[in-house]
């Protein structure tokens, strides 16, 4: 039952996030100026501005507009028409979601399960040669932006040794240098976030109880330690995979990966304010959901959070 209760009060509470980000995207459009003046051509005559302002229902007040604009939403899954492309917004984001979804997972797949186990060793090594070495590697995976790791990337190894392509989509070979661009910030995220969360609960009471009952130290080490290690991974990992499936924007433009962040690129250069607010939204609600998500799975994790 207090199980129940908590659910219920995050479900509450991500909805009113979800209301308040929806109407900060609604807004922003009007902070910028005159919302048809903005989404013409500099070039637009007065009456054309005036004729597409009585299209789009920017006669009436900002809330009738929010209220009609969230309605269709929610009610219709209508998110507008694209003003660059002709389409319905949906239908633009379905089509380039999958792409981007492909990227995020293999990019936090693989990152996930090096950091993993750089993360455990580092942790067991601590204070020798081998943990120097991983944390070395973190703290350069770090450091180097992803569009500079990109295009060192295709400098090497697709323009000098011609081992894969620079760009493009379709092909299992096209997501390789995408995903180790993508991905490596995040493994040096969880190989040092493992080793700092492993190191503090290797120190644990209950870690020498293992230890002293004869236990094998991996047997400690993976058994004992790392689940009670996992809670803060959990966290950082979830709202990495929100912020990827929200648009990897960079790795997107430098591969020329047809997802989510080059869509929303391109609709704000276009100036395609009904593609850039369901964009924004659609990333929004991903961070709401996942923060939900990891709520529930931190009882999974750890039984003791109920109380």
């Amino acid at each position: 039952m207090r199980l129940a209760a908590f659910l219920a009060h995050r479900l509450a509470l991500a909805l009113v996030v979800l209301v308040g980000v929806s109407l900060v995207v609604f807004l922003c459009l009007f902070l910028t100026g005159d919302p048809a003046a903005l989404m013409l051509p500099p070039d637009a005559t007065r009456d054309e501005i005036q004729r597409f302002r009585a299209a789009m229902g920017f006669d009436d007040p900002w809330v009738v507009q929010y209220l009609r604009w969230i309605g269709r939403i929610v009610l219709d899954g209508d998110f507008g028409t694209s003003l660059r492309f002709g389409r319905p917004v949906g239908e633009l984001i379905r089509e380039r979601l999958p792409a981007t979804a492909l990227l995020a997972v293999v990019a936090l797949a693989w990152s996930t399960a090096v950091g993993f186990v750089l993360g455990t060793i580092a942790a067991v090594r601590r204070g020798g040669f081998v943990d120097f070495l991983v944390r070395a590697i973190a703290l350069s995976g770090q450091a180097i932006p992803v569009f500079w790791l990109g295009l060192l990337l295709i400098l090497f190894v697709s323009l000098r040794l011609r081992w894969l392509p620079t760009g493009g989509y379709g092909e299992a070979r096209h997501l390789v240098l995408p995903a180790i661009a993508l991905g490596a910030y995040y493994m040096s995220a969880v190989t040092r976030l493992v080793r700092a969360s492993l190191i503090e609960a290797l120190d644990q009471d209950y870690v020498r109880t293992a230890r002293a009952k004869g236990l094998s130290e991996w047997r400690v080490v993976v058994r004992h330690a790392l689940r009670n290690a996992l809670i803060p991974v959990v966290t950082v990992q979830a709202m990495y995979f929100a912020s990827l499936l929200g648009g990897a924007l960079v790795t997107e433009i430098v591969f020329a990966w047809p997802g989510i962040g080059r869509l929303a690129v391109q609709a704000i250069q276009n100036r395609d304010f009904p593609l850039a607010q369901s964009i924004v939204l659609l990333a929004a609600a991903v961070f709401v959901v996942t923060n939900l998500l990891v709520d529930i799975l931190y009882v999974v994790l750890n039984p003791r959070i109920r109380l």
